[in-house]
């Protein structure tokens, strides 16, 4: 089963990565609290293609390093 891990937890254990969440928890609209790491072995490419299909959430874990993907859809 996969864990739930807040969004600092995700950062510390896949640092510089993209990653596909699921099940997030948002403390406002644009800030993920926590959620359950469904991919870390995807392309960001292949992450956003799940993401605009709905499937998951995708970001890169250090956001001041890259352009983050955002929100796609409601």
């Amino acid at each position: 089963m996969l864990e739930r891990l807040t969004w600092q937890q995700i950062q510390e254990q896949y640092p510089d990565q993209w990653v596909g969440l699921v099940d997030n928890t948002w403390r406002n609209d644009t800030n993920i609290e926590s959620a359950v790491v469904k991919y870390v072995d995807k392309s960001k490419e292949e992450l956003l293609m799940m993401q605009i299909n709905n499937e998951i959430f995708s970001c890169y874990t250090t956001p001041d390093n890259v352009f983050q993907l955002g929100i796609v859809g409601d």
